[in-house]
């Protein structure tokens, strides 16, 4: 009789507790289906450019399965491939023909070595040489899926911990009775926010800066740009993540609470952060990707860690990010407005 008793408590705990019970069942739901619309999306399309083909050789050719864009230098060809506007491109000044990859990504250079292979296996067939010369624009015939994904798993644990340490921190102090304290005193409620965010803020740098420091200098993740760069994005990052896991924790009353965001807020994420292909997911789904903070850091990063790329390539993500911290902000200092009123 005591276990039944106990039992039955439990249950009604769990009953009454709605953000618990929803998160039982939508939250699973909702990761299995971004899984199903990733795993079962449409077969990614290589981008190719033909440079200067004759249309005599084009006619031989097996050009389905792909979006071309004719070209009559190469000079044109490359500028877009550097603006990824195209995975790759050949070139038919000699024979056979000579490709150059955009090469960031593993997994699209292997889908445009296959379309061109099926692409010319015709000439093959009337006795061209086999042989294709292969160059890469970014990145080598040696770089790996770690180096590709690296970047992206780097700005979300980032994200992640930074998150759940933030939000947790300030819900403690909540739930202490520090920050009523606080909001009895002259403080301001601007004040307070830009207060505690310095103060967590100071520790995610460190953090922060630490582990870009180990996934670039001690496991060797591909590191083409200025450390600089990387350190700047996820400081940013880490910003962002900082501000919104407090403003989140406003509206948790326990630890368990704040955890529960994690499958709602910060594991979405990483579907449009670019670890997956967007280009195969269902268009009625990628438009969320723009609406998360890691979708522009994961950019970000791969531009300066894989691409080698500078500042002007960066900013605009790094200013979207700034956006976020400091639409977080405002956020937080209208939800204090939950424990005191002006």
């Amino acid at each position: 009789m005591r276990i039944t008793a106990l039992v039955i408590r439990i249950l009604r705990q769990i009953i009454r507790d709605k953000r618990t019970m929803a998160l039982l069942i939508f939250a699973p739901i909702l990761v299995l289906t971004m899984l199903h619309l990733v795993f079962n999306g449409d077969e990614y399309k290589p981008k190719i450019g033909l440079v200067d083909i004759p249309e005599q050789m084009e006619t031989q050719l097996n050009l389905k399965n792909a979006e071309l864009e004719h070209y009559e230098n190469e000079k044109l060809a490359k500028n877009d491939l550097s603006d990824k506007k195209l995975d790759g491109y050949l070139v038919f000044d000699t024979m056979p023909p000579s490709v150059v990859l955009e090469g960031s990504d593993p997994s699209v250079n292997g889908a445009v070595v296959k379309w061109i292979q099926d692409a010319l296996k015709p000439l093959q067939q009337n006795g061209m040489n086999q042989e294709i010369k292969i160059d890469y624009l970014f990145g080598s015939d040696d770089m790996g899926q770690f180096d590709y994904f690296g970047p992206v798993l780097l700005g979300f644990f980032v994200f992640f911990f930074v998150f759940l340490i933030a939000g947790v921190s300030f819900l403690r102090e909540r739930t202490t009775g520090t920050l009523e304290r606080l909001l009895t005193s002259p403080l301001r409620k601007w004040e307070i926010v830009t207060g505690y965010i310095m103060g967590f803020g100071i520790f995610t740098m460190i953090q922060a800066t630490i582990i870009a420091w180990y996934a670039i200098y001690v496991l060797g993740m591909l590191m083409e740009g200025s450390f600089g760069f990387v350190l700047l994005i996820t400081l940013l990052l880490s910003l962002t993540a900082l501000t919104l896991g407090i403003l989140l924790s406003s509206f948790a009353n326990n630890e368990l609470q704040m955890i529960q965001f994690i499958p709602l807020i910060v594991v979405p994420q990483i579907f449009f952060s670019g670890l997956f292909n967007l280009e195969t997911i269902s268009e009625w789904l990628s438009w969320i990707g723009p609406f998360t903070p890691l979708y522009y850091a994961a950019e970000a990063l791969r531009n300066v860690m894989v691409r080698g790329f500078g500042w002007e390539m960066i900013y605009k993500d790094l200013l979207i990010l700034l956006a976020f911290s400091l639409l977080f902000m405002l956020l937080n200092i209208a939800a204090l407005r939950r424990y005191r009123k002006i």
